[in-house]
């Protein structure tokens, strides 16, 4: 049984971060496994099994700028309650980089992608809506998006260097959102690794310019 605290190793390792980058690489690492415990979230566990087939896409996200903070894939079926869940394929980043956040919401919107933003730059931001991305027999069950509080804000982040947590408490959050639900959604992850480099040649690639 995983013990409820996360280790004074760890801590010191997300406690020595002083950059959106070194916060992304030790993302990265805690998504691959390396790190057994990350801030804001149930110590000593890794991500959920559902989400390890896009833990290369989101690590590549985190080490690219785009610090990710929640996921799912897309999926339709039969659940183990007997119900029928249906989810769309969706991904949550925290982003402080101007020309990063463009590049992200553009590259969304460019795919049919839905696309919530939520920004707490100390100038004033845009706050949109959530949207319902998790389904049970029809009824809403999870959304992502929406204003996240102060006390949430610091739930979400403990244990970061003071200057750190100011960055990231005061970043742009990009929920990006598949607009079907089930597996057709995961397209979504395809789109962000052509984003990141991590899929450079394929048919279909979304960056590639028209033959001149």
């Amino acid at each position: 049984m995983p013990l409820p605290w996360m280790s004074r190793a760890d801590r010191r390792r997300w406690k020595s971060a002083r950059t959106v980058l070194d916060l992304g690489e030790l993302m990265a690492l805690w998504l691959e496994g390396e790190i057994a415990s990350r801030p804001g979230y149930q110590p000593r566990f890794g991500p959920d099994e559902e989400t390890a087939h896009l833990v290369p896409t989101l690590a590549a996200l985190c080490r690219a700028g785009y610090v990710t903070t929640c996921s799912q894939p897309g999926f339709a079926g039969t659940g183990a309650d007997g119900l029928w869940w249906e989810q769309r394929a969706a991904v949550e980043l925290v982003v402080t980089d101007a020309d990063l956040f463009h590049r992200l919401v553009d590259a969304a919107h460019a795919a049919g992608m839905v696309v919530r933003i939520n920004d707490y730059r100390r100038d004033g931001g845009v706050q949109e809506q959530p949207v319902v991305v998790t389904t049970c027999d029809g009824e809403p069950v999870t959304a992502f998006g929406g204003r996240i509080s102060r006390a949430d804000m610091a739930i979400q982040w403990p244990s970061l260097d003071r200057g750190l947590y100011d960055q990231v408490a005061h970043g742009a959050y990009v929920s990006i959102v598949a607009p079907e639900y089930g597996t057709a959604g995961e397209r979504l992850w395809v789109i962000l690794d052509f984003l990141t480099g991590r899929r450079r040649e394929e048919p279909g690639d979304p960056w590639a310019r028209p033959a001149s």
